[in-house]
């Protein structure tokens, strides 16, 4: 596999693989973009440096001539007497995490409000999947557009159990629907797996919900579920939740079922060390055998780093067995 690295400004676009030491490409579903740092040696004679570079411009890491796993937005560099040089670019979903705004969204779905945000912050869109769930009202203050995003994607996985990622492609903000996935990979000791550790834990889990809310003539009404399963293994341990919208006692059951169907779960996590593969990100599965730590059966990526060195590529990766996707909880934030 050959990897090169291309920057383009408003007056040059060049191969910077000559002068190029290692590249570390990494993401994590809980963050907005994927990020790009590109070691290289700027200097030949440590008087003159090669080329000059400009923040703001862009650079892309494509496989094999052909093949683009990222584009991004020079925002930072680096340089030493020795001409050593460090450059860092964000994809464009950056964007997401530098403006801030006060918006109020009525009876609009989650995607229907990140198109509206995109619109209006001239960010350019790829695809975007429907997810569905008509959220009754937002109120958002001195929030991020990623933080408005993603409040009102975590809003609308409560409510249907429907999972989407926000994700960029060739410069593109996507939200894409998640669906079950196979392990096209494996990943195995003796094989490529060069590292593994293991945990598990019971201390984000839930094993009962309790809904309470008020219906359309201010009454108030709960709604309660519990896996009686779950109870007898490791005790009472109960979410509430207090939806700030008018809910009927249906749609209130409906929530109720889906977060006990979220939380009722064992925080199952891994990090691997193995030899590296393109299409292994945060947000794809894979296939893990791994005979010490039994590590067994398919996992979803949740971070990642790819290393680029000397001819070779290794990854770290985070493995959960649960569909992480970010969350964050809303709260309706009441006048000042």
């Amino acid at each position: 596999m050959n990897w090169s690295v291309t920057y383009k400004d408003a007056k040059q676009n060049v191969f910077l693989d000559p002068i190029v030491k290692s590249i570390n490409w990494s993401g994590d579903i809980k963050q907005a973009a994927r990020k790009l740092v590109v070691e290289l040696s700027n200097t030949g004679d440590l008087r003159d440096l090669y080329m000059l570079f400009e923040k703001g411009a862009e650079l892309r890491l494509i496989l094999n001539e052909k093949q683009e796993l990222f584009r991004g937005v020079l925002f930072a560099d680096q340089i030493n007497s020795q001409g050593q040089m460090t450059l860092t670019a964000y994809d464009e979903n950056i964007y997401l995490t530098k403006s801030k705004d006060t918006k109020i969204f009525r009876n609009q779905s989650a995607s229907a409000i990140i198109k509206r945000l995109c619109n209006e912050f001239s960010i350019n869109v790829g695809e975007i999947h429907d997810t569905g769930y008509v959220i009754p009202k937002m109120v958002f203050r001195d929030k991020t557009l990623f933080e408005m995003m993603i409040m009102a994607l975590t809003e609308t996985q409560k409510q249907n159990g429907q999972h989407f990622l926000i994700t960029s492609k060739e410069g593109k903000l996507q939200l894409l629907a998640r669906k079950e996935q196979k392990g096209k990979w494996v990943l195995e000791n003796g094989v490529n797996l060069l590292d593994a550790s293991y945990s598990q834990s019971i201390e984000e889990t839930k094993t009962q919900i309790k809904v309470v809310g008020e219906d359309a003539k201010k009454k108030e009404i709960s709604v309660s579920v519990k896996d009686g399963e779950l109870t007898q293994r490791y005790g009472v341990m109960q979410h509430l939740e207090k939806p700030d919208q008018n809910m009927t006692k249906s749609q209130m059951d409906q929530r109720a079922k889906q977060l006990l169907k979220d939380l009722g779960t064992i925080d199952d996590q891994a990090r691997i060390e193995c030899l590296g593969i393109p299409d292994v990100i945060s947000g794809s599965c894979v296939y893990v055998k791994e005979s010490v730590t039994g590590i067994l059966g398919g996992f979803y990526i949740s971070a990642d780093e790819h290393r680029f060195e000397n001819g070779s590529h290794t990854m770290s990766v985070t493995l959960s067995a649960t569909d992480d996707i970010p969350k964050m909880d809303y709260k309706e934030e009441k006048g000042r």
